[in-house]
């Protein structure tokens, strides 16, 4: 199947400014501080557990916002879709690993090699088929492997620093118990603040040299190509991708009945991985949270809009992302490791749930034991084997959840 095409007439700006209102501008703003949020504070803890230097992690940011800022703005206008693109969690989550045994200019070569993977596939029209190829449970085992330390750290987090991270989570809490109070404010939006509070009340803040710049200044890195990082990291960044990242990202807007170009996005998330990669960020994808949050509301031919800003405001995020860099490094570890932890909690009950739900559940547990056990073959990562060594368990023990 060929890319999809858009619509002949794009909106102009007057359009597009009687399109947008009020109800678009909340759901903009409340899936932005989403973003901002929780995903970043995982970039930053697997960052900064992989060695990873402020330049690095800032121009990771810089990156991940902006260039996939300027994708959302140009999709969301061209087909006049809620169509926002920004980096794969569970891709991010993937790279920590195997920074203990890979350069960081190798993984950059993986993020390249599995952006011409994605382009590809996406102008082949073969993505919708690889996508079905994939027993899901497997796929969502290895998540689910991955993500576990994140759920691990946020209990530890509560140990270690009990008067930063235990109001965190009970503000969570108290704000997810009502629905009513969750669409006003976010249950992690509240949490950020109430951690916020408690640093600065606790005078945990430990604010670094004056002077510094705020405003960006990316890191151009030439990648380097290695076989290890091939094979640990190209084939489950491209699952995480198409499959799970960009198969979330479809299923929610077509729940608010939309159609989003699959091929296109494909194609869109190949070359936005090969742009990002360059100045250190992880694969992009569509991202299934914050569309779900400015689709959930409004007309469904105005959700467009509420992408475009979403759009705007990362690229202004991007553009200080040294700023928001030093001011998310200079709280707690405990404030990170929380903040990440809340945020994945829906993610890893989904990564369970659909592992364990029904077929190819041995596969699914098989894989999730290997990739929780952390041990890399030929320095290769225990993601990659666990996908390897459960599809092989579920196909000798499971033969029956298999299509003929």
């Amino acid at each position: 199947m060929p890319l999809e095409k858009p619509p002949e007439n794009a909106p102009g700006l007057r359009q597009v400014l009687a399109d947008f209102g009020g109800v678009y501008f909340v759901n903009a703003l409340v899936a932005f501080l989403f973003a901002a949020s929780g995903p970043v504070a995982i970039i930053l803890a697997v960052g900064t557990r992989g060695g990873l230097s402020p330049s690095n992690l800032a121009s990771w940011i810089f990156g991940a916002f902006f260039v996939n800022g300027l994708i959302s703005i140009a999709f969301c206008w061209r087909y006049r879709q809620p169509l926002v693109f920004f980096w794969t969690i569970p891709g991010a989550v993937l790279v920590g690993p195997a920074l203990g045994h890979l350069g960081w200019l190798e993984v950059i070569g993986a993020f390249v090699v599995t952006g011409v993977l994605m382009l590809v596939l996406g102008f082949s029209g073969w993505v919708r088929r690889a996508m079905e190829a994939v027993p899901m449970p497997i796929v969502m085992g290895m998540v689910a492997g991955v993500f576990l330390r994140f759920g691990l750290d946020l209990v530890y987090a509560i140990r270690d620093d009990v008067w930063i991270a235990a109001p965190m989570v009970a503000a969570f809490l108290a704000l997810g118990v009502s629905h009513r109070l969750a669409r006003l404010v976010p249950p992690l939006i509240g949490a950020l603040a109430v951690g916020a509070v408690m640093v600065w009340a606790l005078g945990r803040f430990e604010a670094g040299p004056a002077g510094a710049a705020a405003f960006v200044r990316p890191n151009l890195y030439a990648p380097a190509f290695s076989f290890s990082a091939m094979i640990e990291l190209v084939v489950p960044l491209a699952i995480t991708v198409l499959v799970v990242q960009n198969g979330q990202g479809i299923s929610v807007l077509r729940s608010a009945g939309h159609e989003p170009p699959v091929n296109a996005i494909a194609a869109a998330c190949g070359a936005g991985s090969i742009l990002t990669a360059f100045v250190g960020s992880v694969s992009t994808c569509l991202t299934g949270p914050v569309n779900a949050i400015i689709s959930s509301s409004g007309e469904k031919q105005r959700h467009y809009t509420a992408g475009i800003f979403v759009g705007l405001l990362a690229l202004g995020f991007g553009l200080f992302a040294p700023f928001f860099t030093r001011l998310m490094l200079a709280t707690p570890k405990a404030f990170i490791a929380a903040l990440a932890g809340l945020a994945m909690l829906r993610v890893l009950q989904s990564a369970f749930t659909v592992s364990f739900r029904d077929r190819f559940a041995l596969g699914a547990l098989v894989t999730f034991l290997v990739t929780v056990a952390d041990i890399p073959i030929f320095n290769i990562g225990a993601p990659f084997w666990g996908l390897v060594i459960g599809y092989g368990a579920s196909r000798l023990m499971e033969r029956g959840d298999f299509p003929r």
